[in-house]
């Protein structure tokens, strides 16, 4: 397996205007329309992304059948200061799981629910505190 395998991840909402601007608010970010084959019934909204650096992108998903909510898998966003993120997390609708909390040599982290009942982590590395 080569480092990093993750390449893609899905977050499942029932309210995809609601979970955009709560996504919108908390990272300020603009999510980009992902165009889905006709008649699919999927709608997708992904992340800033580029195809030259390391890490993931994703996408915010509204499919019929498959539910939001619950923590069995939790993406990670990078964060320069997990606080900043935190702060707007309540405004945007969300709540805080697990205030900002310091992982030693691998930085600080959050738990954050988003409006559609999903968990996700704020990660902010060592080297953004320096």
């Amino acid at each position: 397996m080569k480092p990093n395998p993750i390449v893609w991840c899905e977050i499942y909402v029932q309210d995809m205007e609601r979970a955009k601007s709560f996504y919108e608010s908390v990272f300020q970010i603009k999510l980009e329309k992902l165009e889905s084959p006709k008649n699919s019934g999927i709608d997708m909204w992904a992340f800033p992304m580029t195809m030259d650096t390391v890490g993931a992108s994703g996408a915010l998903v509204k499919m019929a059948g498959v539910e939001s909510g619950g923590s069995s898998t939790i993406p990670y966003f990078h964060c320069n200061e997990v606080a900043e993120e935190e702060a707007r997390v309540v405004e945007a609708g969300g709540k805080i799981h697990k205030p900002k909390i310091s992982i030693g040599q691998y930085g600080f982290m959050a738990l954050i629910i988003d409006t559609e009942g999903n968990t996700i982590g704020l990660h902010m590395p060592p080297t953004a505190m320096e």
